[in-house]
């Protein structure tokens, strides 16, 4: 099966969250309520900085598919 590269989910007991999920590597979920971040790989101390500078694309990326979806629903 291919996965698109983001997923928009919610979640019932976390009402307000707003979870995207980036399923390629390295995988992660934001929540945009708070802009935490959840990896979902492990790292090594080499890979984290390398890490730190495509984290920030990636949420911006992350933030821009979910501006995109709510404005396809609004339509």
């Amino acid at each position: 099966m291919e996965l698109p590269k983001f997923l928009l989910a919610d979640n019932t007991d976390y009402p307000d969250a707003i979870f995207i999920v980036h399923t390629e590597y390295p995988r992660f979920i934001i929540n945009l309520e708070n802009d935490e971040v959840e990896w979902m790989e492990e790292f090594s101390k080499e890979d984290e900085a390398d890490l730190m500078e495509e984290a920030e694309s990636l949420i911006e990326a992350a933030t821009a598919f979910y501006d995109r979806e709510v404005s396809r629903y609004d339509a």
